[in-house]
């Protein structure tokens, strides 16, 4: 049942998505003096590159860029962020855009929540953490993660006991089990679409048998293994604990490929894949890692040259394309890969203990259900006029980052930006106009006489 309340506001600028690019977009407006809010449909903010290790080429930690920007973002006095909040429709018109938001209910009091994380440390029941690809776990009641914005306890029903223990473990009696979710109408001038990417299902391609075994797993969940604040503290294998000795990445695994409708290259698997296989190789001196790909795209800046290290660090790279994935004996694997620079003995069987599948990003959400925002066959946001290219094919409305095709982070924030100028500029002209349509006023002195 939803709370019947439906309040209704006024804002200059309405950003979808909380991620890195959402956030850059959110400080370059509010730093021009434009009242922003964010929406986010996680309980936090920081998209996907908080739950990153590093960034390439320059093997960054991407914590330490993101959480800036978290902090600058949630103490900025024209910034107002509204996390796990659902968007139920956009309509344009002559005052601005209608947004309707949904505010699930967490459970939890945020006005008298102060973080403690009690509630957390009394919860006796856990379950597979969804942050950590299902490698850890979570209880059903707690703060996200560790520099979660809001730093706020959010409860899981679907895993709540209703036991009460942290009823009666929150010192400000934070905890409301009869929440509801509540519908609050938005007014804004300006929309901003920032809504990231998924990856295709790890399953996409049977013949993977990523079904079948919890060796063959996504780039996400190896981010969350390398990441120092990972559910292991190491690498480990997930089927059995085993440190890997023999690793493969399988490039492609999910794009350029018309047969599960993803026939675009998503641009930055290649350069995920080499960072992911030098950072194992730090943390693995020993393991044997193998690159199996069918073209390398390295074309930004530094890119060739990261390569290149990769290559000169003993990662074996062979071009070729994996026809399939056999799990055999103690939880192993068998790559069968077609090799297109040998024409002798170019089909080749390789066991590996862990393999890598380079899944192809496809958007996280679809403006085009609830919006006339239109979308191009591939599923991302059309921007049709090149001179105005974050701009889609409704006034007012903005893209950004990953919702409009698939780039690096990078190259995210840099359309942030280049979003948020358009945006400013867009508002500018709205509110000269508006100026130009009220009474002109004539201003008097303190005589009642005509001043100037």
């Amino acid at each position: 049942m939803i709370a019947n309340a439906n309040t209704q506001r006024h804002v200059d600028v309405l950003i979808i998505g909380g991620g890195i690019g959402g956030l850059q977009a959110a400080l370059d407006l509010a730093d021009q003096g434009y009242q922003v809010l964010v929406v986010e449909r996680r309980p936090s903010i920081g998209g996907r590159m908080i739950l990153l290790s590093k960034v390439f080429p320059t093997l960054d930690c991407a914590s330490c860029i993101t959480t800036p920007k978290m902090a600058a973002a949630a103490h900025h006095e024209n910034i107002e962020l509204l996390t796990y909040t659902e968007v139920n429709s956009m309509t344009p018109g002559p005052d601005g855009h209608m947004v309707v938001l949904t505010r699930k209910p967490t459970y939890v009091n945020t006005d008298k929540c102060i973080g403690c994380r009690m509630c957390e440390y009394a919860c006796a029941t856990e379950y597979p953490d969804p942050l950590e690809e299902g490698l850890g776990s979570a209880r059903a009641i707690s703060v996200a993660f560790t520099n979660a914005i809001p730093q706020k306890a959010l409860l899981n029903p679907d895993y709540c006991l209703a036991c009460g223990l942290c009823l009666r473990a929150c010192p400000t009696d934070a905890i409301e089990f009869d929440q509801q979710p509540r519908k609050e109408t938005i007014r804004a001038d300006a929309v901003l679409i920032a809504s990231g990417f998924e990856l295709n299902a790890l399953t996409l391609k049977p013949q993977y048998s990523a079904a079948q075994s919890r060796n063959v797993i996504s780039p996400l969940t190896l981010e969350r293994l390398l990441a120092p604040h990972g559910p292991y503290g190491r690498v480990l294998r997930p089927s059995d604990g085993k440190i890997p000795g023999s690793i493969a990445f399988v490039q492609c695994a999910g794009s350029r490929d018309q047969t599960i409708g993803v026939p675009y290259c998503s641009r930055v698997c290649c350069m995920y894949a080499i960072k992911q296989a030098m950072l194992l190789s730090g943390a693995l001196p020993t393991a044997d890692i193998t690159i199996y790909y069918m073209d390398i795209r390295a074309f930004g800046k530094g890119h060739e040259q990261f390569y290149q290290n990769a290559k000169a660090m003993g990662i074996n790279f062979i071009r070729g394309k994996v026809s399939r994935i056999d799990p055999v004996d103690h939880d192993d694997l068998l790559v069968h890969v077609e090799l297109t620079e040998e024409p002798e003995n170019f089909l080749r069987k390789q066991r590996h203990d862990l393999v890598v599948l380079a899944q192809g990003m496809i958007p996280q959400w679809n403006p085009s259900e609830i919006s006339p925002v239109r979308l191009g066959p591939d599923g991302f946001v059309v921007t049709p006029d090149p001179a105005s290219p974050c701009a889609t094919n409704v006034p007012g409305i903005f893209v950004a980052g990953v919702a409009a095709g698939p780039k690096d982070i990078a190259d995210s924030i840099a359309e942030a930006g280049a979003a948020a100028m358009e945006a400013g500029a867009y508002l500018y002209r709205h509110h000269v106009a508006d100026m130009h349509k009220r009474p002109q006023t004539v201003a008097l002195d303190v005589a009642g006489n005509r001043a100037g």
